[in-house]
């Protein structure tokens, strides 16, 4: 177990931007909040400060998360080929370390250790843009738009995305691995050249598109998947054009985040679990390139 640990605590020695980036981000949304105009009309009612802090919460944690969708691909597609190129890998393999041991412990990193990062980055920023918009709309208190009820909810949501995302695209998060333990150069190119020739040559020799149904459903179809459709709108409070009413949250009109989560059609699906087999093989897969690529 210390080895891991200590495996872990190396990609964030060697990768600085794991935190930097998510600091920067914050840094930026606060100076906005502190800069920015505020439109002193949206707080005139409870129903506009819980829409104000629902909207809020729901923009800062989608910006984060696809900065990190963005981070994470590249974490993942560089992690093994960095170790080649500048031959540390050489370093490493003279300790008594499994190559099994690195790679699981960079896939950790991506899917879970990444997301976690951005997920305190973006609670930290939501609370501190919340306390710096209350204090400067005129005649609120400075909890004004402290809503516990909205906050709890996104925190259920951020836990439930990072842990199924991290199931349903393990297929991509093990592609990007082989690749960065295969290729000696161009890793951003060749882990869109193999599935790009898949879909162009099926086409022109097949007429068929099995190839690209599959890689636009792994890619896509997470939310049919995670989430339920039948309830739309799920963070906006009523009042809000478009937005309907929802029972259990009286107070703002929001739903409850287990009403719009859907963790059983999610784990019934022959989807998830097919996606998270082949993943596992392309794991698997990575680890033997590792052993046997060396500084090549």
């Amino acid at each position: 177990m210390n080895t891991y640990v200590w495996l872990v605590k190396r990609e964030f020695w060697e990768n600085r931007a794991i935190w930097i980036i998510p600091a920067a981000i914050a840094g930026l949304l606060t100076l906005g909040c502190l800069f920015g105009t505020v439109e002193a009309t949206f707080f005139d009612t409870p129903e506009g400060i819980g829409s104000m802090a629902g909207m809020m919460f729901l923009v800062f944690g989608a910006l984060f998360f696809a900065a990190m969708s963005l981070y994470s691909y590249w974490y993942l597609l560089d992690c093994l080929y960095t170790d080649r190129r500048d031959r540390s890998i050489l370093f490493w393999k003279s300790l008594p370390i499994s190559d099994t041991a690195t790679v699981l412990s960079k896939l950790f990193v991506g899917l879970v250790a990444i997301p976690i990062v951005y997920f305190a980055a973006a609670d930290a920023a939501s609370l501190l843009a919340a306390f710096v918009l209350s204090v400067r709309a005129h005649s609120l208190p400075a909890n004004a738009l402290w809503q516990p009820a909205v906050w709890l909810q996104l925190q259920a949501l951020w836990l439930y995305v990072i842990v199924t995302t991290a199931i349903w695209y393990l297929p991509i998060t093990g592609w990007l691995l082989v690749i960065s333990a295969w290729a000696k150069r161009a890793v951003m190119l060749w882990s869109v050249l193999p599935p790009l020739a898949v879909i162009l040559g099926e086409q022109l020799f097949l007429g068929t598109h099995v190839g690209l149904r599959l890689i636009d459903d792994r890619l896509f179809g997470y939310a049919s998947r995670a989430f339920n459709y039948s309830m739309q709108g799920p963070l906006w409070a009523d009042g809000m054009p478009g937005a309907p009413s929802f029972p259990g949250n009286p107070s703002f009109g929001l739903p409850a985040a287990w009403h719009i989560l859907d963790p059983a059609g999610f784990l019934s699906s022959p989807a998830t679990w097919i996606g998270a087999l082949t993943g596992i093989a392309l794991i698997a897969a990575a680890i033997q390139l590792r052993m046997r690529r060396g500084d090549q």
